[in-house]
């Protein structure tokens, strides 16, 4: 914490028995303040194509993920088998052409023939919670600058 004394006036009589007022200054260094991260933004989408998605949450919820991080249900993320950590996807779901964007956070799924497991935050985004299993169409995100998103939604 930096204490800047900008110059006050106090009464000195008590103690000098002076019976003017007297400024008191303090020489405080400058501090160079650094320049703000440039923003974030984003450069492309890339289309990966279709993949076959599901989602889980409750029993997972608390738990530790791949990542070493705690799954938080209600987070934007996803689960990959091979997608390294920290892959932004732009998911749509083509029947309604609701769009959120997940960060990979875990493996899976282990059920033969889906691809992707959402977090149940990002299900509920896409609305894919009464379904529970969907084609969506997948995009990787490109960012540029900043600092990374822990999260993300459009």
């Amino acid at each position: 914490m930096i204490l800047v004394i900008a110059g006050f006036t106090t009464k000195t009589a008590f103690i000098t028995g002076a019976s003017e007022d007297q400024t008191v200054s303090a020489a405080v260094p400058e501090t160079e303040i650094p320049e703000a991260e440039p923003q974030t933004t984003v450069v492309s989408f890339t289309d990966i194509g279709q993949l076959k998605a599901s989602w889980y949450g409750p029993g997972f919820h608390g738990r530790v993920t791949a990542n070493g991080e705690i799954y938080d249900q209600e987070g934007f993320t996803a689960a990959h088998k091979r997608m390294k950590f920290g892959t932004l996807l732009r998911l749509t779901n083509p029947k309604n052409g609701k769009s959120v964007i997940v960060r990979i956070n875990d493996r899976g799924p282990y059920i033969p023939g889906r691809e992707l497991d959402l977090s149940k935050g990002a299900a509920r985004e896409l609305g894919l919670i009464k379904k529970g299993v969907a084609r969506i169409k997948v995009e990787e995100v490109t960012l540029q600058g900043g600092i990374k998103p822990v999260f993300s939604a459009n």
